[in-house]
């Protein structure tokens, strides 16, 4: 029996400005009865981008397949943010033909491409290709996004932001990452100065990218998406300029998960002390399941990320299932099974 075909992903980098939001919106509008997921990275209490979206009249994509992370910089909150909301969308039970993630202006794409390694997601969708979006007329003068100030004023207000590269070394981390490279804004431009854009953009672009030119968004589905890249894959010959230099702390190459049974609690604060007494216990990036409470008729949920531990109860036992607690653990390869285990049962 095969296995199931993974869903694809693309994710679309580039500049604040450079268009990303006029792109996804022309693809939404000119899908070809393609179902799309959208996740995007916004910032701040109003997502802008996110109801820009929402408004497209699609049916491509309905409201409710729209996730919007408000957290910063996505690539920085792969484990809170990101994992949770491909969780939500591969959970839908209408399912969905692609799914394409607008990333923050200041992203770094590579460790976003690397979360696609993680467990939860592995199995079941790719990244169908890197599209990196660049501001054409302000490549031309040297700028390489619209308003330098904007993006420096987005950079100040993402708390959670833990890179601060110079904007060219970004424009060229998202340049690196792509397999395809839209050189956006080309009516404002020559045919001649499209390509020196595209010839500049080629100095730092991995071998084998595609490089298209666009005005208002205006490419075919085709051209965006089905790339099959498998970019997850190739993405540690793209290195950014963290890891070059030789930091690695978005970096989780390689995974471990397994499953860890757990009894019956005597209440929540008991089991919110086995969770933390695990993560204390070694290096876990998530930890995610259920456990009995005694007197409780309902299954308690609980996730933990770091050291944040949440916990709801969800459904009733049914009758004839078994009162027992199932804890899913994830971390980087090495982690202290024993000892975790021992935590949670105790």
């Amino acid at each position: 029996m095969s296995a199931p075909q993974k869903i694809p992903a693309t994710v679309v980098t580039g500049f604040l400005g450079a268009g990303k939001t006029t792109l996804i919106r022309h693809l939404l509008a000119n899908a070809e009865g393609r179902r799309i997921a959208l996740i995007v990275n916004e910032f701040g209490d109003v997502g802008i981008d996110g109801e820009v979206l929402k408004a497209c009249g699609s049916e491509a994509c309905d409201e409710e397949d729209i996730v919007e992370l408000a957290n910063g910089c996505i690539c920085c909150t792969v484990a809170d943010d990101f994992i949770p909301a491909m969780e939500k969308i591969l959970a839908r039970p209408q399912g969905v033909d692609h799914i394409v993630i607008e990333t923050s202006g200041l992203a770094l794409p590579q460790p976003l491409v690397k979360a696609f390694r993680w467990p939860e997601i592995a199995t079941r969708v790719t990244v169908d290709g890197v599209v990196t979006v660049i501001d054409g007329p302000a490549v031309k003068a040297g700028r390489f996004a619209h308003d330098e100030e904007a993006v420096a004023a987005q950079r100040a207000a993402d708390e959670n932001l833990d890179h601060d590269d110079p904007i060219e070394e970004l424009f060229e981390d998202q340049v690196r990452s792509a397999d395809l490279l839209v050189v956006h804004k080309a009516d404002q431009l020559s045919e001649t100065e499209v390509e020196e854009v595209k010839a500049e953009a080629l100095k730092h672009a991995s071998v084998g990218v595609r490089v298209v030119s666009a005005a208002n968004g205006a490419l075919p589905a085709a051209v965006l998406l089905g790339l099959g890249s498998g970019a997850e894959d190739k993405i540690d010959a793209r290195p950014s300029h963290h890891e070059l230099e030789g930091h690695d702390d978005h970096d989780h190459d390689e995974f471990e998960s397994f499953v860890a049974a757990t009894p019956e609690a005597a209440d929540v604060e008991a089991v919110v002390e086995r969770v933390r007494a695990a993560l204390s216990a070694s290096d876990i990036l998530r930890l995610k399941g259920f456990v009995p409470v005694s007197g409780k008729s309902a299954r308690l949920v609980v996730q933990a990320v770091g050291q944040r531990v949440e916990t709801y109860f969800d459904r009733a036992w049914k009758d004839g299932e078994a009162r027992e607690g199932r804890l899913v653990v994830i971390g980087e390869t090495g982690l202290d099974r024993a000892r975790i285990e021992a935590a949670l049962a105790s």
